[in-house]
């Protein structure tokens, strides 16, 4: 098994003390550096403690090393496409974390700025936390097993308004809906 933790703190921008400071309970550096390079054991107690403070799933800290990766080998800069010095693990959609279950909408038909065969990742999140997907595209259910797709606009009381993407099309409002899926990343294929 491969351990990731390394590859994963630094995409996220975090030092060996701010991974230790997020840790609950707090641990040093020192200790965070030895379970990433395999000098202490990466138990499952750990790997949670790690997980969490990194906000992926646990899994996502370790990969087995007969399965192929993709990998980063290049950032595109201002200035064009850079080599990196080491190519690293990419963060695939799964390993985003952040609490909430994941989902996928199919596009099949064009949308705004959506093109068929687009898949769309969206979290999903309480309706009481609407506040923080306001003016981001979202999936909401309705009655009857319908849903509901387009930009958050507006939430007043137990009601959400949505504006489809497509163009003159009408707010669609729905009531008490179970729960938000927020729009987190696009998959389109060349």
């Amino acid at each position: 098994m491969i351990n990731r933790i390394r590859d994963i703190r630094r995409q996220k921008g975090l030092t060996l003390a701010d991974l230790a400071a997020a840790c609950e309970p707090p641990t040093t550096p020192q200790t965070v550096g030895r379970l990433e390079t395999g000098m202490r054991n990466l138990s499952l107690k750990w790997m949670e403690r790690i997980a969490a403070a990194l906000g992926v799933e646990p899994e996502m800290l370790v990969r087995s090393e007969s399965g192929d990766h993709p990998q980063v080998v290049a950032t595109l800069e201002q200035a064009g496409p850079e080599a990196r010095a080491t190519p690293r693990d990419a963060i695939l959609a799964t390993d985003l974390g952040g609490g909430g279950s994941l989902m996928v909408l199919d596009i099949a038909f064009p949308h705004g700025e959506y093109r068929p065969g687009d898949q769309l990742w969206l979290r999903r999140i309480a309706p009481e936390d609407a506040a923080r997907a306001i003016n981001r595209d979202v999936l909401v259910p309705r009655k009857g097993g319908r849903f509901a797709f387009g930009r958050l606009i507006d939430r007043q009381g137990s009601m959400v308004g949505l504006l489809p993407p497509g163009h003159g099309e009408k707010q669609q409002v729905v009531d008490n809906p179970a729960w938000i899926a927020v729009a987190e990343m696009l998959v389109r294929r060349l």
